[in-house]
């Protein structure tokens, strides 16, 4: 998995090399990932899907992060045996490992109607004509969360953090900007004001809000203390739009089933206030979500304190 800018910095344009400073091994990492999407791309979806997903689950095993992951599990499920944290583990490297395929082979994911299954209809007709922020976490296969917007029949508007590398953070660029018709924005300062603008005009705006943000707040998150970003929750609450948690649950036969509900935000005098019991919120439906799917969540990020 790529590096990625830390959040809230402005990453270079896509494909814009900052000099030649790491220009060669960029150039080898983006021929590498070049490469790999050649390859993948001359098999069917679900075949590279299928041959990703095992490599990863044979492979991936043996790196630090699974220990991280190990040492995540522990904490947050210590009431299930180490046994099952392996076998729980083993089942997230084989998810991400068809992720890292199916993302490759997006438009040909997203072309398929009969792959996808929704229930977004009642926070459809809630948010009705208002904009709106969508929260994702990173489980089943997050790439497809905008198919969700699509499917209320929305021009999603798309966050996401740049990839360190300019020249590979230009080609999974282009792979995902299709299905966000609304346009994809670098996560950024100047982004955030943008945003702000977007929602207050109507627009609806998804972004993946559980990883860790150092600058955010801290909350409980499986009974632990855990870094929280606030971005998402202040831009709804100051904008006065609702605030929709979603989810992707990969089904069998390599389809997905794509989930809302509206979050409560609280309209008390204290805007920070409100966006931290918000945030809180859907932290806690994150919690329940992974609970019920735990193989399909990342347990490698560095989220507690």
């Amino acid at each position: 998995m790529m590096q990625t800018d830390a959040p809230g910095e402005t990453g270079t344009q896509p494909g814009k090399l900052p000099g030649e400073r790491g220009g060669l091994r960029y150039r080898l990492e983006w021929a590498l990932l070049s490469f790999a999407l050649w390859l993948l791309r001359l098999m069917p979806p679900d075949t590279a899907s299928a041959v990703m997903g095992k490599a990863w689950r044979l492979f991936a095993r043996f790196n630090s992060r699974h220990r991280r992951a190990l040492a995540n599990m522990a904490k947050a499920m210590p009431e299930l045996p180490r046994e099952e944290h392996r076998r729980i583990l083993l089942g997230m490297w084989e998810n991400l490992g068809r992720i890292a395929a199916e993302t490759l082979q997006l438009d040909r994911l997203v072309s398929d109607p009969d792959r996808f299954e929704y229930d977004v209809e009642a926070v459809r007709d809630a948010v009705g004509d208002s904009g709106a922020v969508v929260v994702s976490l990173h489980s089943g296969n997050w790439e497809v969360t905008a198919m969700g917007g699509l499917a209320a029949g929305w021009q999603p508007v798309g966050v996401y953090q740049t990839i360190k590398n300019p020249l590979v953070d230009k080609l999974v660029y282009d792979l995902r900007a299709r299905i966000y018709p609304g346009g994809l924005y670098a996560k950024s300062h100047e982004t955030a004001r943008r945003l702000l603008s977007i929602a207050r005009s109507g627009g609806r705006t998804a972004m993946l809000a559980d990883l860790q943000d150092r600058r955010g707040a801290v909350i409980p998150f499986f009974g632990r203390d855990a870094w929280a970003t606030v971005y998402p929750a202040t831009i709804a609450r100051a904008a006065g739009v609702p605030l929709v948690a979603s989810r992707v649950i990969r089904l069998p036969g390599n389809r997905f089933r794509i989930e809302a509900r509206i979050v409560e935000m609280p309209r008390t005098g204290d805007r920070k206030a409100d966006a931290l019991v918000a945030t809180q919120r859907y932290h806690a439906l994150f919690e329940q979500w992974i609970r019920e799917n735990p193989s399909q969540w990342m347990w490698i990020m560095r989220k507690w304190l």
